[in-house]
């Protein structure tokens, strides 16, 4: 455990971020997690104040974690407030708060600058480098793999500044290689497909979030390497499973019903069913016929397609 008593981590390196968080959580002495609260919304003053100073289950310490700070405290009379809690924290509770920040000049994030004049927390900028391709090598040799450099340029080239989705394909592709030798450009070509794809997980992660501005920022990344009718096919697909996924957990069913009738591998079905629940049937309902009126407007020349995908994220996030 961290020595200072409040942690800030903040930045675009949002695989660091959730490592940092692994760590900080394996380290916590509470195996039961009994004295440990994970905030992902926002509460009620009340609340707030008992998470942070009740007193621990059997002794020991409490750990607190905040997931997006700026969103569970958008104005700057609820920071005060928490800011406040945590300049006067009882010694028994450890508080991690984290960020994902993609904006520039992480120093001037309101918790990096509070933090950075209080005695007792501590705050550190976990960004990623202009060029992916060294972080990428990093990556795959943490994952236990080796990757050649223009094999590690092809792969930064297809994910662009999206960690996560880098992380994730770095494990696929060692276990594609099977860790047995190193992972080549063709090895990265031959799934450069499941990279767009996993981008489009990602736009729709955002949307079901309500994050316009990662959505926007995933497609734009997408732009470079494809063109928008090709993004706008996956785009619809994707809905397409969606708005019949939840279609089936309307009706009681379950992931496997949903891997079985869909006919998807055992991971999409996963992934489909995860986000299907981030939306009302009445609200996908809206947004397939949204796309099916984008798909007439561009076909016939009344809106660019590029920028009426845009429009569309700005809509529906």
């Amino acid at each position: 455990m961290t020595t200072a008593q409040v942690t800030v981590l903040i930045g675009n390196d949002e695989v660091a971020i959730q490592q940092r968080i692994a760590a900080l959580r394996a380290n916590f002495a509470d195996a039961s997690h009994m004295n440990l609260t994970h905030i992902r919304e926002a509460l009620p003053a009340e609340d707030l104040h008992n998470a942070l100073n009740a007193l621990p289950f059997m002794g020991g310490e409490r750990l607190v974690l905040f997931e997006h700070p700026s969103r569970l405290f958008p104005s700057p009379a609820s920071r005060k407030k928490l800011l406040a809690l945590l300049s006067s924290l009882p010694p028994t509770t450890r508080v991690a708060l984290y960020e994902v920040w993609t904006e520039r000049k992480p120093e001037n994030h309101w918790l990096v600058k509070w933090a950075q004049r209080t005695p007792t927390a501590t705050a550190q900028l976990l960004t990623l480098p202009r060029d992916m391709t060294e972080w990428i090598v990093r990556e795959t040799r943490r994952q236990g793999g080796d990757i050649r450099p223009r094999a590690a340029r092809r792969l930064a080239e297809l994910t662009g500044d999206q960690p996560r989705h880098a992380a994730q394909e770095i494990s696929k592709l060692i276990t594609y290689v099977d860790a047995a030798r190193p992972i080549t450009l063709q090895d990265v070509e031959t799934l450069s497909v499941a990279v767009s794809e996993a981008s489009i997980f990602a736009l729709v992660d955002a949307l079901g979030e309500g994050q316009a501005r990662q959505a926007q920022h995933v497609y734009h990344q997408l732009l470079r390497n494809q063109d928008a009718f090709q993004i706008f096919g996956m785009i619809v697909r994707q809905f397409r499973l969606l708005l019949q996924a939840r279609e089936l957990l309307e009706q009681g069913g379950h992931t496997l019903d949903i891997q079985r009738r869909l006919q998807l591998h055992p991971f999409v079905a996963e992934k489909i069913a995860t986000q299907a629940r981030n939306f009302r049937l009445n609200t996908l309902e809206n947004i397939y016929r949204h796309l099916q009126e984008m798909d007439i407007a561009a076909k016939t020349g009344k809106m660019p397609l590029e920028l009426a995908i845009d429009l569309f994220i700005a809509r529906f996030a």
